[in-house]
């Protein structure tokens, strides 16, 4: 006699979940808000981002597989918590909603109360909720969606069992398209005909205008999300960003989503490929080599600077050149630590690069995360004109030590040696001059300007928000703007001076193990703002627990963690077993208070199991 029983479900710690809260309300769900009970026999995913943040873009497209695949089971909701003080507007969000292509319902929490009641520190995290309304698994930055994916099989198998599953459609209802020319445009480029050509970037294809900046020359792409080459019309584009002349019949494009750079023939409109597999880089593949074999990582923008097309390669957070001569890759700049490092090329820090402008002495980039206007000379060598970090950020003009600006995402040369600035997030066109030092504003009342171009003595902006092109008069005295300022709003988490035992949580997903086969699989790296906060404890080690000793003449700053576990599946019969890289860098603001907590746990696969329960 056989035992046709169901075997007994795996003993996992859970937490009750807290309820979902948002001052915002609900996108993408008709007008109907949620509660957790309503969604009780689904397995719930929670995906707390914020638009602004380049890894939390990729976490969307990992999500839409699994979506589709357990679309009757599985219910992804986007936890929007905001990092910047527009990322706080609604309409913000819900343009951002559209903008990438969010096909699940989103939770606005403006003032951040679900994110506090989950205790999250870090944008992105993914947390899975089981069909009995308890947390199983909680997820830090990208990459994680192959242990979700067995963790949702496992919980449908469960659950199916108990007879708590419940399936059935879920509770997204998409939004009515806008008939709108253009829809979210990113980029923009002057053609020597005198048009201009426009990345298309939600309807994922690249426009040519008319030098009016309207009438619609002609669409390259089909505009269906996709990699492929060919004819202007059967091609596809994912989420196109920068562009940049090649020479005078062809232009390099920035295939964001699709991670390649692409080549547009002016004359018959074919699409090729330049660089790029279609596969995102990550920590360990090769950072140089013949071009369509190195994988990218979200390429956001283009410019031709000492004969190669170097690209702001936000989802790293460096800088790549393309040479078009022998038709290779290679890291140019950053070390991928996400901050704001000046110095040699291969020692300094950027936070994702969004917008590329050259000169002959110094190319220029927008440096979003960190509200910063930088510039690499013909040396090598990073400086920053304006911008102190990645929680200081307003509009303020005057002299650039003190000048803010709030998430730009593009810059563009002037003729007098000068440099406008897209500064997105304060709806802003800004200027800075080198010759004086000075930061001003040029025009105001734009929406979320990403991009412009010089067309004589008028300025065209891309105004993103408002789905057009908008040409100014470059006026010759700038804009009186009252000064803002801000910090990020995120509470400080409070410490007490002395020493604080960091942990960073890391669990192996079921299946898997630490791939110890060449060394160590973690590695932790920390530091401070300011850096005297840190007396002990800064620096690289293989350890994800430490001690920090912190000054407590130092009142607060921040911390910065980068961790990193290398995981591969749990299966002796495979020779060369599928491995996988668990990575996250937290900006932790702390403030020390007697008190304080001793211990800052950071969760970056699995639970912290202090105060959890194993029902």
């Amino acid at each position: 006699m056989t035992d046709s029983s169901p075997a007994p479900a795996p003993r996992r710690v859970r937490v009750r979940a807290p309820e979902l809260i948002g001052k915002g309300g609900w996108l993408n769900t008709g007008g109907r808000p949620y509660s957790l009970a309503d969604l009780r026999g689904r397995i719930v995913i929670l995906d707390f981002w914020t638009f602004c943040c380049i890894n939390c873009l990729h976490v969307l497209d990992e999500l839409r597989e699994l979506e589709e695949k357990h679309r009757d089971t599985v219910v992804v909701i986007g936890v929007h918590s905001p990092k910047f003080v527009h990322e706080a507007e609604h309409q913000a969000v819900v343009d951002a909603v559209e903008r990438y292509g969010v096909e699940h319902p989103v939770l606005d929490d403006p003032e951040l109360a679900t994110w506090k009641q989950y205790a999250v520190r870090a944008w992105p995290t993914l947390v899975v909720i089981d069909p009995e309304g308890y947390v199983v698994a909680q997820h830090a930055g990208e990459g994680h969606v192959h242990a979700i994916e067995r963790l949702v099989g496992e919980l449908e198998a469960e659950h199916e069992a108990k007879g708590t599953l419940r399936r059935g459609d879920g509770p997204y209802v998409a939004p009515e398209p806008e008939p709108t020319v253009l829809r979210f445009p990113g980029k923009a480029l002057l053609l020597p005909s005198g048009n201009f050509l426009v990345s298309d970037t939600t309807r994922h294809q690249l426009v040519e205008l008319a030098e009016d900046a309207e009438t619609v020359v002609r669409r390259i792409g089909s505009g269906t999300r996709g990699f492929v080459d060919g004819l202007a019309q059967t091609a596809a584009f994912n989420e196109p960003q920068g562009l940049a002349l090649l020479d005078a019949t062809s232009v390099v494009v920035a295939d964001t989503v699709n991670h390649a750079l692409r080549r547009l023939d002016l004359a018959t409109g074919e699409v090729t490929t330049l660089a790029g597999t279609g596969k995102q880089w990550w920590q360990g593949s090769p950072t140089s080599g013949p071009a369509r074999e190195i994988d990218l990582s979200s390429p956001w923008d283009v410019a031709l600077f000492g004969g190669r097309v170097w690209i702001a390669m936000a989802g790293v957070h460096q800088l790549w050149a393309y040479d078009p001569a022998d038709g290779t890759v290679a890291v140019t700049a950053g070390t991928t630590n996400e901050g704001l490092v000046d110095g040699p090329a291969p020692e300094a820090w950027f936070a994702q690069p969004s917008g590329l402008a050259a000169t002959p002495e110094r190319l220029w980039l927008a440096d979003s995360e960190t509200s910063a206007l930088r510039w690499v000379g013909i040396d090598g060598t990073v400086h920053t004109a304006v911008g102190t970090g990645l929680f200081d950020f307003g509009h303020r003009d005057g002299a650039a030590e003190q000048a803010l600006l709030q998430h730009p995402l593009g810059v563009t040369a002037l003729p007098d040696g000068s440099v406008a600035v897209s500064d997105t997030y304060n709806h802003a066109l800004r200027r800075y001059d080198p010759a004086t030092g000075e930061v001003t504003t040029l025009a105001m009342d734009l929406r979320e300007p990403s991009d412009a171009v010089l067309v004589g003595d008028d300025i065209v902006v891309v105004e993103s928000a408002r789905h057009r092109l908008t040409r100014l008069r470059l006026p010759e005295e700038a804009v009186r703007v009252e000064a803002v300022a801000h910090r990020t709003q995120r509470a400080a988490t409070e410490v007490a001076p002395g020493k604080l035992r960091l942990d960073v949580i890391f669990q192996a997903p079921a299946g898997q193990k630490l791939d110890t086969r060449y060394g160590p699989s973690t590695r932790l790296l920390v530091s401070a703002t300011p850096p005297e906060l840190l007396r002990t404890g800064e620096g690289a080690g293989t350890d994800l627990s430490r001690t920090l000793e912190l000054d407590s003449s130092v009142p607060e700053g921040v911390l910065h963690v980068s961790a990193m576990a290398a995981s591969c599946d749990d299966d002796p019969s495979h020779e060369y077993p599928a491995c996988h890289v668990h990575q996250q860098d937290w900006g932790v603001p702390v403030r020390l208070t007697e008190g304080g907590a001793d211990r800052l746990p950071l969760v970056l696969a699995g639970m912290d199991t202090a105060g959890a329960q194993t029902p």
